[in-house]
C-alpha cells in the first residue's frame, strides 16, 4: 500500500512538473495502463496533461472519470480541442457531461458536432493517429507498435503541432528509412491533400477517387486538424443524402417552399416586413430632420438614394464576405477586430473613389464643384461605415445567440441609409451658403 502511495505521488509530481514530457511517456502505453496510472491522481493534476495528450487517451481518461475530471479538462484545453474529445465520447457518457459544460463552450462544441446536410462534417471519423512533431522517429515507431490493433485505424499517420494544426503526414517508407534519433518534422510529407468540412460529400467522393486515395484528413479554415474520413464513409454518406433529398421533395419541411401554405408564407414573411417598415421610418425622420434645407435646396433629394445606396451595396458585399467566412468557421476570435478594422479600411477606399466620381458627375451634372463635394464627402462616411457595420453586425448577432442570416441585411440596410443621409444633409447644411 505504502509503494502504490509513493508510486502515485512520484507520477503525480512528474505530472505537474513537466505535463507535456508525461504525457510523451504515457503515450508510450496502452490505453487501459494510462488510466491505472493516472486514477489516484487528484483531477486537476490529471488534467494537465490533457492538452498534450491524444483526444483518443484524454476521451478514455474521461470516460472513466468523474465530473470533477471533466470540468478540470474543460479549464486546461481550448474550445476547439474539448470539442474533438467530446467527439470521441461514447453517447451516454455525452448524456452525463453535457451538463457541466460552461456556457463559452456549450456553443462551440455543439458547433463542432453540427454540419450541413450532406456535407464532409458529417462524416468526419474522430479516430486517427496524430503524433506531434517534436517526437523521434524511435518514439513515434513505438507507439505505432503499441496502438497498432486500434480500432478505426485507418493507415495513414498525420503530424500536428501543439495547437492541433495539421503540418505533415508519414510515408512508412520514410519512417523507416530515418534514422531513429530525426525528428517527425523531418521526414514527414508537407505537401498533403486535405478537405473541408462544409465541402458537398459528392464532390470530396470524386475528388479521393481521381486521387486513388482511400482517407483523407478534414481541416478547418485554420488548419486545425478535426478528423478523417474515408472514402466508403463518403459513398454512404452520398447515399444517405440523396435519399434525403427524395423525402424532401414531398410534403413541408422546416423551411418555406415555393409552394408552401399561404398560411405558413404569411408567418414567416410578415413579421419582418414590419421590422423592415421600423427601419424605413427610422430612416424617414432622419431626413425629416432636414426637411427645411431640402425645402430650400431641392436638389439634395435627387443625390439621397445614390448615396444611400452606394451605402447599402458596399455594406453587403462585406457582409456577405463575413457571413460566408463565419458558416466556414474561418474567423478565430483572435482576428476579429482585424477582420472588422479590415472591411472599415476598405469602405475608406471604396467611399474615397466612388465619392470622387461621384463628386465629378455632380459637378459636371448641376454646375456646382460644391455640391460634388457634399455628395462626395457623404459618400465617403457612408461607405467606411457601411463596411464597418458589414463586418461587425453578422459576428454581434451571433454573440448574442441570432441567426445573424435572418436578420443582419436589415440591420445592415437601416445603417447605411440612416448614415447615409444624416451625413450626406449634415454636409449640406454645414455648406449650406455655398449651394444656395
Amino acid at each position: 500500500m505504502a509503494q502504490n502511495t509513493s508510486l502515485a505521488a512520484f507520477v503525480r509530481k512528474f505530472v505537474e512538473t513537466d505535463a507535456a514530457s508525461a504525457a510523451r511517456l504515457l503515450e508510450t502505453m496502452p490505453e487501459a495502463d494510462i488510466v491505472a496510472a493516472l486514477r489516484d491522481l487528484p483531477p486537476t493534476s490529471v488534467a494537465k496533461t490533457f492538452p498534450h495528450l491524444q483526444a483518443g487517451y484524454v476521451a478514455a481518461l474521461l470516460t472513466a472519470g468523474s465530473s470533477d475530471l471533466f470540468k478540470a479538462a474543460t479549464r486546461e484545453m481550448r474550445g476547439e480541442r474539448v470539442a474533438q474529445v467530446f467527439a470521441r465520447l461514447p453517447s451516454e457518457v455525452r448524456e452525463r457531461f453535457a451538463p457541466h459544460l460552461p456556457d463559452k463552450l456549450r456553443a462551440h462544441v455543439s458547433e463542432f458536432l453540427t454540419y450541413p446536410e450532406g456535407s464532409v462534417g458529417q462524416v468526419i471519423s474522430v479516430r486517427y493517429f496524430a503524433f506531434a512533431a517534436s517526437l523521434t522517429v524511435r518514439e513515434a515507431i513505438a507507439k505505432l507498435r503499441k496502438q497498432a490493433g486500434r480500432e478505426g485505424h485507418h493507415g495513414y499517420v498525420y503530424v500536428v503541432n501543439d495547437e492541433h494544426h495539421l503540418l505533415g503526414v508519414l510515408n512508412a517508407y520514410n519512417l523507416l528509412l530515418a534514422a531513429p534519433g530525426d525528428k517527425l518534422d523531418s521526414v514527414m510529407m508537407r505537401d498533403v491533400f486535405t478537405l473541408d468540412p462544409f465541402m458537398d460529400q459528392r464532390a470530396a467522393a470524386d475528388e479521393l477517387s481521381r486521387r486513388r486515395y482511400f482517407a483523407a484528413p478534414v481541416v478547418d479554415g485554420q488548419s486545425v486538424l478535426l478528423g478523417v474520413v474515408k472514402a466508403e464513409q463518403l459513398l454512404a454518406g452520398v447515399k444517405s443524402d440523396v435519399v434525403a433529398d427524395l423525402q424532401t421533395m414531398v410534403g413541408v419541411s422546416a423551411q418555406e417552399r415555393a409552394f408552401s401554405p399561404l398560411r405558413l408564407s404569411l408567418r414567416r414573411r410578415l413579421p419582418w416586413l414590419h421590422v423592415n417598415l421600423l427601419t424605413a421610418f427610422a430612416a424617414a425622420s432622419v431626413v425629416a430632420l432636414f426637411e427645411d434645407i431640402i425645402a430650400q435646396i431641392t436638389v439634395l433629394a435627387v443625390f439621397l438614394p445614390v448615396v444611400a445606396g452606394q451605402g447599402g451595396n458596399a455594406g453587403a458585399q462585406s457582409l456577405a464576405i463575413v457571413m460566408r467566412g463565419l458558416v466556414m468557421r474561418e474567423i478565430p476570435r483572435n482576428r476579429v477586430k482585424a477582420l472588422i478594422l479590415k472591411e472599415g479600411l476598405l469602405g475608406v477606399v471604396h467611399g474615397a473613389v466612388t465619392g470622387s466620381v461621384t463628386a465629378l458627375v455632380a459637378w459636371l451634372w448641376m454646375g456646382n464643384a460644391w455640391l460634388g463635394l457634399v455628395v462626395g464627402l457623404g459618400m465617403i462616411v457612408n461607405m467606411t461605415c457601411a463596411g464597418l457595420a458589414g463586418a461587425s453586425i453578422p459576428i454581434a448577432m451571433k454573440r448574442l445567440g441570432l441567426d445573424p442570416a435572418q436578420s443582419s441585411s436589415i440591420i445592415l440596410t437601416t445603417v447605411t441609409d440612416i448614415v447615409g443621409f444624416f451625413a450626406f444633409l449634415g454636409f449640406a447644411m454645414l455648406m449650406r451658403d455655398f449651394l444656395i
